[in-house]
């Protein structure tokens, strides 16, 4: 399976596939102190559903949001803590570039080169037909892979380094698979934040 590796331009040719990377969004300061106040982060490592089978996810998760909010993805339902303030901190600064008014963020803890997550895309109902995701990376650099949801083919990667803020505007969520995947090279940890739009409340 082929692989490109794009550094400058960022999947920015690829049909139906509206990425855009903004490198060092975060000052190397502010992401500092960001990735500090993390350490205070409920993370949980939760069990989940794939092929029918249950596993540990490879990965610590948590997720805030507004009040009421529930969202479910591989067999786990999740409901929303209360945002916490440098939390809110990050979400007004993504959505001056976003344009989109988030009201919940997804954040996957990577504690070292084995934790990963496999490919998908963030195309569950409650984020609606079309949805905007905006991702916040702080820690190690990893590398982050997309490829068509209808060719297992080439690959595309690209890295996301401490501060760099990431938004995938639609149609990528309904034609483009992600991942990040392992590394065979020592990672220290890296945390990432998706922000999303969850359109139905539930109890």
């Amino acid at each position: 399976m082929q692989e490109a590796l794009w550094q400058k331009n960022d999947f920015k040719d690829l049909d139906n596939c509206h990425i855009k990377i903004y490198r060092d969004y975060f000052s190397h300061q502010k992401a500092n102190h960001f990735l500090s106040q993390l350490a205070d982060i409920e993370w949980t490592q939760s069990e989940i559903v794939l092929f029918g089978n249950k596993h540990s996810e490879p990965r610590e998760t948590a997720w805030y949001g507004d009040a009421g909010l529930s969202y479910s993805y591989s067999g786990i339902k999740r409901y929303a803590k209360d945002w916490i303030p440098f939390l809110e901190e990050i979400r007004e600064e993504v959505q001056k570039v976003a344009r989109v008014s988030f009201n919940s963020v997804l954040l996957n803890r990577y504690r070292n080169e084995k934790d990963s997550v496999s490919w998908h895309a963030d195309d569950e109902p409650e984020l609606g037909a079309s949805p905007t995701i905006a991702s916040v990376s702080f820690g190690a650099s990893r590398k982050f892979q997309i490829r068509e949801k209808n060719n297992k083919g080439e690959i595309f990667s690209t890295f996301l380094h401490h501060g760099d803020l990431m938004v995938m505007n639609p149609p990528t969520q309904n034609h483009w698979l992600h991942c990040v995947p392992k590394s065979r090279k020592a990672s220290n940890q890296r945390v990432n934040l998706t922000f999303r739009k969850i359109l139905n409340l539930n109890s």
